[in-house]
């Protein structure tokens, strides 16, 4: 390994992947979200690069563990019970591997995201 290998974000040419959530597990809204993986560790359990989401809201249950940092927009987590935490840029997080609920998208969303998934 050398300089070579590190990733810049800012340098990286990651080609863009469109998708939307399954429609079943959308609530509100047309949430398009756009991803740019920029990172696979070789071992397959780690991944890192910016997330975009549109406006609207669908059903999360996260079977990873995510570290965000929201660089723009507005979010709301809720968790099964309706506790909700609104997201704005600056705020930096973990979502643990279980968790259950919804993720609302009130103004376009940008987060740069660390996904851990742990092999049982």
């Amino acid at each position: 390994m050398n300089i070579d290998n590190i990733v810049d974000f800012s340098e990286a040419n990651t080609h863009a992947e469109r998708y939307t959530p399954a429609p079943e597990k959308i609530l509100k809204g047309n949430p398009e979200q756009t991803v740019y993986n920029h990172y696979d560790s070789p071992c397959g359990q780690m991944n890192a690069g910016v997330w975009e989401g549109e406006v609207g809201q669908w059903t999360v249950n996260y079977t990873e563990h995510e570290y965000c940092e929201i660089v723009q927009g507005v979010s709301v987590l809720r968790d099964e019970e309706g506790n909700a935490k609104t997201l704005r840029a600056g705020d930096r997080f973990v979502i643990p591997a279980g968790f259950k609920g919804t993720w609302e998208v009130l103004e376009p969303c940008r987060k740069i995201y660390v996904v851990f998934e742990q092999k049982i």
